[in-house]
């Protein structure tokens, strides 16, 4: 019953939800402000939600904000509430109690968030979440905003000084730098500000907004509108302001300040930063007539004031002081602080350097025409010759020695002069403002010409720097006869001026150096009648790019190693344009530095080095040169760094490049395949020949071998004969009454043998034959090969030894951890006269190499040679000698890895009549065979076969039971297994393994439970089993034991008896409701069908008595299943 009700209301409820969402429609809408918003660090955030659509429209709505940082984005973190006051997280609670964020209503449905000073932390999404005041939830309550925290990159400065002096009516200019480095798309505005003593707040002059549009201030719009006050933008980021008459009222503190402008997602501007320069105090000095002896007045006439170009321009000065005819002065006119020219003192003219060209033209003149007038003509003027000109005098005091001490300067006030076009509407244009060349290209620029009318004439002029007090200076004049001529600077160099075509006129110079990099001015002139009428000029910025800038140089190479006699390829890449350049291949080895060939710009090459190991190859590509080296058959000759140097050929000089990058070149010895053969051991009695024979395997026909004989003796080596590479043969270190018993002889082979006539016991010792092989490389010289060496033990013994050691084999058995004791014994009763060394030998199982375990001498010294694998061993080895003929080795704590065979060496001493040692003996015992075991397999376990009928109901248990094992530490590892009664094919089921880990191989955990009762009683039970499960049944155990070598080892492994199980089904009962879910999904299917019946019942009863298909079974034969054919 209980399952039919909860499928019958879940079907309702999945009913009623759906004819919610065809027919429901969300009121409740929460809007903030679009993002992305890009803020800067420091300045404030202010962000805007509002809701709409609840139920009561005037009710005040509660707002909560929240932030997800891109660190963690799934994180939400509380930053304020406008219902809760502790909703914030300590991260932002700080900072929203000090009301540095806040939350405030703008109306009852709309809320700002304002952060004051904003961290880089800040960044992230914004979440603005309208809390629910109804009782149901139906539409959007949260909108998110996302926010970039940028830092601020704008930068303001002002060249003007701290403090500023001028006189009423005096002219004002100052700069301002303002740029941003921000990398979204922003604009910036400036203005100049002017903060009044004793006014609150300050006053804009002037500023340039955003747009690029000029807004004059509100006291200062009259003198804007007269062209007193300008602002000029000069390139990406200066500003200029020009007061013409400063007035009395200026006074103050005078500063610019810039604002960075945004365009946020919703297309309105944003200021995201604001900043202003350093203030400067402006003094503004009242004019005084002064009336004693000292005043000089100085004024100034233009005339006329308004003109066009073409037309003359006359300034007149006239100065006016007390005893005037006694007195010198220098006068001098000045365009916005720009000197045009001065008279002197003595009457002598100089041009200012921005005019010295149209000076020397005939364009400017200026004279002295009376005793106290001035005048300057300039003609014909152009464009730029308007503006603000102003006459400067200075008294001069002449000493008796006649020379002039200059006075202080006195102004005359400004005069604006005005010029415009003519109507010949001349005009010219750059076809490029600023051009780019590399050194030794040619530099072409073209001027190109409008509105011409007359003849034309064109100058072309340069200067290195862009300042304004740079002079230019004259490159190439054409005239307008067409008559070209050279500046004597250029004379020499491959220039020319040409008209190509009516509208232009180009510059045309070859070969640039940087020398050549600065302003090219282009003037044109227009004549009428031999007389100049107008005259225009445009300049354009050139830069010449260094050839080490454009011509980069690269060594390379495929490989830096190359082996004597072999090949090697070195790889010179020169990137860049194609210019006549000198390449040079150098070698360098230690601190010398030497040249190797040079490749000529013309061609040719010039050898330094020797040629026969070296030779050149050239691959041209678009942008590339790449000289290659190649190293034809290398010696250690030609081992070091190989440097490329490049030089550019420009203008008839040599310009060096930087030297490439080195590349070391490592020449390597051939590897040796030298191998010797030479037998391990010998032994010889006394007085019988000994010959040692070492055998050269693998001999190269170019080789040479140098062989040496060394004797080793108490860990002492000494070369007792020697055969160099040329076979000369020499003996060392023997006393000449035994050099005739030495000799060495060489047989084809090659076989080098040594003989010893006549042994005697002094010559026992291990011999170490040494051979190293020589190598002619290609340049003739002999390089030494790796040295290759074997050694022989020659052991020679006295005819009789009545030294006896026991010959017979022994075997050991030792459990692990034992301590073992091998035993080695002289026979018979040996003469207190013999001292003895005695040698234990070891050969493991696992190796057929036999090492020395530790050594005592005959005179008590003992010792253990270094052997990295037997360390263990020999740190737990113990030597004793209970009597004089027994040495006893013991073994502590024996490992299974010491199995192996041991075996005593003794040597037999006695001091001859000159009190030196006389070995007389040697002898071995018989092999000690040592077998360490970890345990002895002692695991069994219950193998008894049993037969079992088992019901579906019941279950049946498979035992695993352990009756003896191999040791108390034993740990065990066991599985079962199942083979069905039809199958060969044994499947496991589950394990146990030793760390108590339980594994379910079939997935079936559910059925199957394991128990361990005692430590040696495992079993596992089948519950509720199926008569799929029929079959026979068995376990596995493994035993594993912990070994002090191996660690845990696998030690024995058993299967039980066979459970031969038979499951047979229980009656069948009544299926019960089991999955409330299936039987619900099946109500709620068979409620809607109902429903669907219903409505088209209510359609057909509407629709009158026109007959449609019915629903019904009866009307609709049921389709049988489509055949084959169909």
């Amino acid at each position: 019953m209980s399952c039919s009700l909860l499928s019958f209301w879940g079907a309702n409820l999945l009913l009623c939800l759906g004819l919610f969402l065809q027919y429901g429609e969300a009121r409740v809408l929460t809007e903030a402000q679009a993002g992305p918003l890009y803020r800067v660090v420091g300045y404030p955030l202010f962000i805007s939600c509002n809701v709409s659509g609840f139920a009561n429209a005037d009710a005040k709505q509660e707002f909560e904000y929240r932030i997800t940082k891109p660190a963690n984005p799934s994180f939400e973190i509380n930053i304020i509430s406008t219902a809760d006051q502790t909703f914030g997280y300590a991260m932002y609670s700080p900072r929203v109690r000090g009301k540095e964020i806040t939350l405030t209503h703008m109306s009852s449905t709309s809320v700002i968030f304002k952060i004051d000073s904003l961290l880089k932390s800040d960044e992230g999404e914004f979440d603005c979440t309208a809390i629910n005041s109804e009782s149901h939830y139906d539409g959007t309550y949260s909108a998110k905003t996302t926010v970039k925290v940028i830092d601020n990159s704008l930068s303001v400065s002002s060249t003007a000084s701290a403090s500023l002096s001028y006189n009423e009516g005096d002219a004002l200019t100052l700069t301002c730098q303002a740029s941003s480095n921000t990398v979204q798309h922003t604009h910036l505005s400036l203005a100049w500000f002017l903060h009044k003593d004793g006014e609150d707040e300050a006053q804009p002059i002037i500023s340039l907004n955003r747009d690029f549009t000029l807004s004059p201030g509100g006291e200062f719009k009259g003198r804007y509108q007269k062209g007193l006050i300008r602002l000029d933008k000069i390139g990406e980021a200066t500003y200029k302001l020009k007061m013409a008459q400063l007035e009395l009222s200026d006074q103050g503190r005078i500063y610019c300040q810039a604002q960075e402008w945004i365009q946020d997602p919703d297309r309105s501007w944003y200021s995201i930063v604001k900043k202003a320069a350093e203030k400067s105090t402006l003094t503004v000095k009242a004019r005084e007539v002064v009336t004693d002896t000292s005043s000089l007045v100085v004024r100034i006439l233009a005339q006329p004031t308004t003109l066009q170009e073409g037309q003359e321009l006359s300034l007149s000065c006239t100065i006016d002081a007390q005893d005037l005819e006694e007195k010198f002065f220098s006068v001098a006119w000045l365009k916005e602080s720009v000197e045009l020219a001065r008279i002197g003192p003595s009457g002598i003219l100089s041009v200012g350097p921005e005019y010295s060209v149209r000076a020397k033209e005939g364009e400017l003149r200026a004279a002295r025409t009376g005793g106290r007038d001035y005048r300057l003509i300039l003609q014909p003027v152009r464009t730029e010759d308007q503006g603000e000109y102003i006459c400067r005098a200075w008294p001069q005091e002449r000493g008796p020695d006649g020379a002039f001490t200059q006075g202080a300067a006195q102004d005359s006030s400004s005069q604006v002069v005005s010029i415009s076009a003519t109507e010949s509407g001349l005009s010219l244009r750059m076809d490029k403002r600023d051009v780019s060349v590399n050194e030794g290209d040619g530099l072409k620029l073209t001027c190109q010409v409008h509105g011409v009318n007359g003849q034309l004439s064109v100058t072309w002029q340069h200067k290195a720097t862009s300042s304004s007090t740079a002079m230019f200076t004259n490159v190439i004049n054409l005239s307008q006869e067409g008559v070209m001529d050279k500046a004597a600077e250029f004379m020499s160099r491959k220039v020319k001026a040409t008209r190509p075509t009516i509208g232009n006129f180009t510059l045309e110079l070859d070969e640039v150096t940087p020398s050549d990099a600065g302003v090219y001015q282009c003037t044109v002139s227009e004549w009428k009648i031999n007389s100049k009428t107008n005259s225009q000029s445009q300049t354009a910025a050139v830069t010449v790019t260094s050839a080490d800038v454009f011509l980069k140089v690269s060594l390379v190479s495929r490989s830096s190693t190359v082996t004597v006699g072999g090949n090697l390829e070195l790889m010179c890449r020169v990137k860049g344009p194609h210019v006549p350049i000198t390449v040079t291949w150098s070698l360098q080895r230690g601190s010398s530095l030497d040249s190797i060939l040079t490749i000529n710009s013309d061609g040719t090459i010039s050898w330094s080095g020797d040629q026969r190991r070296y030779q050149l190859k050239v691959q041209s590509a678009q942008n590339q040169v790449v000289y290659y080296l190649l190293i034809n058959g290398a010696s250690h000759s030609e081992a070091g760094s190989y440097l490329c140097s490049v030089s550019a050929f420009l203008e008839n000089i040599y310009k060096r490049l930087p030297l490439s990058n080195p590349v070391a070149v490592n020449v390597l010895n051939p590897v040796s395949e030298l191998t010797l053969t030479c037998p391990p051991t010998l032994t010889s009695n006394t007085n019988t020949n000994i010959e040692i024979k070492c055998q050269i395997s693998n001999p190269s026909a170019s080789s040479r071998y140098a062989v040496t004989w060394q004797l080793q003796q108490q860990a002492e080596n000494k070369t007792i004969i020697s055969s160099n590479r040329d076979a000369l043969i020499t003996i060392e270190h023997i006393e000449s009454s035994q050099r005739q018993r030495i000799n060495m002889k060489r047989s084809e082979g090659p076989s080098y043998e040594l003989n010893i006539w006549q042994a005697q016991i002094s010559d026992r010792g291990t011999y170490i034959c040494e051979v190293v092989e020589w190598l002619q490389d290609p340049r003739g010289d002999w390089i030494q090969l790796s040295t290759v060496s074997k050694s022989t033990t020659v052991t020679v013994i006295e005819p009789a030894n009545d030294l006896r050691l026991d010959k017979k084999e022994q075997s050991l058995m030792a459990m692990e951890g034992d301590e073992v004791e091998l035993k080695c014994n002289i026979s018979g009763a040996p003469s207190p006269s013999f001292f003895y060394k005695v040698v234990w030998l070891y050969t493991g199982n696992s190796s057929s190499v036999t090492n020395v375990l530790l050594e005592l001498d005959h005179t008590g010294l003992l010792s253990y040679p270094k052997n990295q694998g037997l360390s263990d061993l020999q740190g737990r080895l113990c030597l004793f000698r209970p009597s004089q003929s027994s040495f006893y080795l013991r073994i502590q704590r024996a490992h299974e890895g010491d199995s192996g065979t041991y075996k005593c060496q003794v040597e037999q001493y006695q001091l001859d009549t000159k009190g030196h040692w006389q070995q007389k003996a040697s002898e071995s015992a018989g092999p000690i065979t040592l077998t360490v075991n970890v345990a002895e397999k002692q695991l069994s376990i219950v193998k008894e076969e049993i037969k079992l009928n088992a019901s579906t109901s019941q279950g049946f248990t498979i035992p695993c039971h352990i009756i003896k094992h191999s040791s108390s530490a034993s740990e065990f590892q066991v599985m079962w297994f199942w083979q069905k009664e039809t199958e060969t094919k044994q499947r496991p089921i589950f394990t146990v393994y030793r760390n108590s880990t339980l594994q379910d191989k079939f997935g079936n955990g559910d059925k199957l439970r394991f128990s361990h009762p005692l430590p040696n009683q495992f079993s596992l039970t089948v519950l509720n089993p199926g008569p799929e499960d029929s079959g026979v049944y068995f376990c596995e155990v493994e035993e594993w034991l912990p070994s002090l070598s191996h660690g845990w080892r696998k030690a024995a492994v058993e299967k039980s008896g066979y459970l031969t199980v038979n499951v047979y089904a229980d009656a069948v009962s009544e299926p019960q409701c089991k999955s409330g879910t299936f039987i619900g999904i099946i109500v709620a299917i068979v409620i809607g069908a109902l429903l669907v019946i219903i409505i088209l019942v209510l359609k057909k009863s509407k629709g009158g008595k026109k007959s449609k298909e019915s629903l019904w079974t009866e009307q609709h034969l049921l389709n049988t299943k489509p055949n084959a054919a169909d």
